[in-house]
């Protein structure tokens, strides 16, 4: 795992992307197909009442089906090595206890706002992503952050840039620090849904406490 990891650092926190193996994705979106078609299911495992998202549907997964799947080992075995690599390889985790992970559905004209998460450490991956994410009103402008997400960190200054951008790509995963503020951009010109999966987790407090007494350097 540690070979197929990239720790990126565009500001202060390190953030891990990786890729889910194609075999967990077509797991994911069987799992997602198949409770978006299951009213009773999908009212039960409704999790939007704790999530920040102006989407469609969001929905959290269920224990069993991370553990059969391979979801929550390749996240605590990706989580580890970035952890392992981000602190110069002087620590490693020996807790990853998930605390939620869910789907996020997004459609034409919805989006998610600026928002942190809970636990110690967190993520998002693709497992949909349409074909555009339609114009800007300004054909003249060069950039197009439609359905994108950025991470943002502190201010921008010489030498420090405050946002990452990040275009969604299916089987991309990123891992950032539950505090990382994040947001999602609408887009349009299309009904085709776009389709993320994220989680947060806890790990060793004494790792995760950089105050900790204990913790040197």
């Amino acid at each position: 795992m540690e070979n197929n990891i990239t720790v990126l650092r565009p500001f202060g926190p390190s953030i891990a992307k990786v890729t889910i193996p194609s075999e967990i994705v077509e797991k994911l979106n069987k799992y997602v197909d198949e409770t978006v078609a299951d009213e009773n299911k999908s009212k039960e495992l409704d999790y939007g009442a704790h999530l920040a998202g102006n989407v469609k549907q969001e929905f959290r997964l269920e224990q069993k089906f991370m553990n059969d799947s391979g979801w929550g080992n390749f996240l605590a075995n990706s989580a580890a090595a970035w952890i392992h690599q981000s602190l110069g390889r002087k620590k490693k985790i020996t807790k990853f206890t998930m605390l939620s992970s869910w789907i996020v559905r997004q459609f034409d004209n919805e989006y998610n706002p600026l928002h942190v998460h809970g636990g110690h450490i967190s993520g998002v991956g693709y497992l949909k992503v349409p074909k555009t994410f339609g114009k800007l009103k300004q054909d003249t402008k060069t950039y197009n952050n439609n359905g994108n997400l950025n991470l943002v960190h502190g201010t921008r200054m010489f030498l420090s840039q405050a946002i990452y951008n990040i275009e969604p790509k299916v089987g991309d995963f990123y891992f950032f620090p539950n505090y990382l503020l994040h947001t999602v951009y609408p887009f349009n010109g299309t009904n085709e849904e776009r389709r993320s999966i994220s989680f947060n987790a806890l790990i060793d407090n004494e790792i995760y406490d950089v105050y900790n007494a204990n913790i040197k350097g």
